[in-house]
């Protein structure tokens, strides 16, 4: 098995005119809206099942029950304040990306790490909550298993949130700023979205989609740990209730950087 090596996307190259600072809107009733459930089907759900979508890349459906999912919304609504708080990171050629980023443990903002929010305040990066370490830790275990290498040797240092308001999308890339060769665990919250992967050497199709639900868990790692990948749909309004989140979806990907 080979695996690629970590890209440097114009090579660190980054936007002098920095993020701009998002404020989360208060949760309101209206941002959980009540649903009827339907009293009858006419067809008959397929369950969903753990696959391996790619060589190394593992979809566990449902993963996180409603408890744990509310607990990882109130969370991100703490993580989203100032300082370092909730941005919208913007790229070196000075497009505003359409997601809202906070990050803990590393800041990273296109195309580079650090311990301080350099494209907003400056101020010093969040720590990464040891209930989230934990967290991604079990993920890799459910994803390989408990005694595969990659869960045994798992050190997550890393988190990168992102926050989907309604039309907001991730074009194809790569997380190629990590030395690190070990897998990225991605947690899904809200509404559902369209997963979008291609390949280790190409962003072109064809690609693999999976749909991420509330609750969902997504493992790239080994052969594919650096597979092009992006979110081309979230579909609003089919969060669950009661989740405490602002309308969309809300993406926690943790990950070992190799940085010291």
């Amino acid at each position: 098995m080979t695996i690629s090596s970590p890209t440097t996307r114009r090579r660190g190259a980054t936007s002098r005119r920095g993020g701009e600072p998002v404020t989360l809107p208060p949760i309101t009733a209206s941002s959980s809206p009540t649903r009827q459930m339907a009293l009858t089907f006419t067809t008959a759900v397929p369950r969903r099942v753990v696959r391996e979508l790619l060589p190394g890349v593992v979809h566990v459906p449902d993963w996180l029950d409603a408890d744990a999912q509310r607990g990882l919304a109130d969370e991100f609504r703490s993580w989203a304040l100032p300082p370092a708080g909730l941005r919208h990171p913007r790229v070196p050629t000075g497009h505003l990306m359409t997601v809202q980023s906070v990050c803990l443990g590393w800041h990273w903002h296109p195309y580079a790490y650090s311990k301080t929010a350099d494209d907003t305040d400056g101020a010093p990066v969040k720590p990464l909550p040891e209930p989230v370490r934990r967290l991604a830790r079990a993920a890799v275990a459910d994803a390989y298993g408990a005694d595969s290498p990659d869960a045994v040797s798992y050190a997550p240092d890393a988190a990168i949130v992102n926050l989907y308001p309604p039309g907001a999308r991730l074009g194809l890339h790569q997380d190629g700023e990590e030395p690190s060769d070990a897998p990225v665990v991605t947690i899904s919250l809200g509404d559902t979205c369209t997963f979008r992967l291609a390949g280790v050497g190409r962003r072109i199709g064809p690609f693999t989609d999976v749909e991420l639900r509330s609750g969902d868990l997504l493992v790239l790692g080994r052969a594919n740990r650096r597979v092009y990948h992006g979110v081309p749909k979230v579909i609003s309004g089919t969060a669950p209730d009661g989740l405490g989140l602002a309308p969309g979806r809300l993406s926690i990907t943790v990950r070992e950087t190799g940085l010291s």
